[in-house]
């Protein structure tokens, strides 16, 4: 049995699909790759919350659970994200240096980079005068 080839894109299309069919919440296995991804959502107003828990099933894994965030009354509720796309992949990784970091819908998104300092938003890297790989790009 193989496992899957890149988590990230495995952890966008969980949030995507949530999102399409309004539920509450998603469930996912933990990394601290997408712990990281998770709060620059809360940080930035994309997700109510999240949490890490341990897996009752599995001994030393855990389970990152995220609360979507929607507006709206009941009826004519939407989720607050638009979009979720992934930029680097496995196959093909996406390195920028800091004059060449993306812009997402022309600043009302965010794009998601790891940078030798960690991982934030491209806005906050260009304020560091970093760059680095960039991960996926919300709005």
């Amino acid at each position: 049995m193989t496992g899957i080839v890149d988590p990230i894109a495995d952890m966008l299309t969980r949030i995507r699909n949530a999102l399409m069919a309004g539920h509450e919440e998603v469930r996912m296995p933990s990394s601290k790759m997408k712990e990281a991804i998770a709060r620059i959502l809360k940080e930035e107003g994309y997700i109510e919350d999240y949490k890490v828990k341990p897996d009752p099933k599995r001994k030393g894994m855990r389970i990152l659970t995220i609360r979507l965030k929607y507006v709206g009354e009941r009826r004519h509720r939407r989720p607050v994200i638009q979009g979720l796309e992934r930029v680097s992949k496995p196959g093909r990784r996406i390195y920028v240096r800091k004059h060449q970091l993306p812009w997402v819908k022309a600043g009302l998104g965010i794009a998601i980079v790891t940078t030798p300092k960690g991982v934030m938003t491209a806005e906050r890297a260009r304020k560091l005068g970093v760059g680095g790989e960039v991960i996926c790009k919300v709005w």
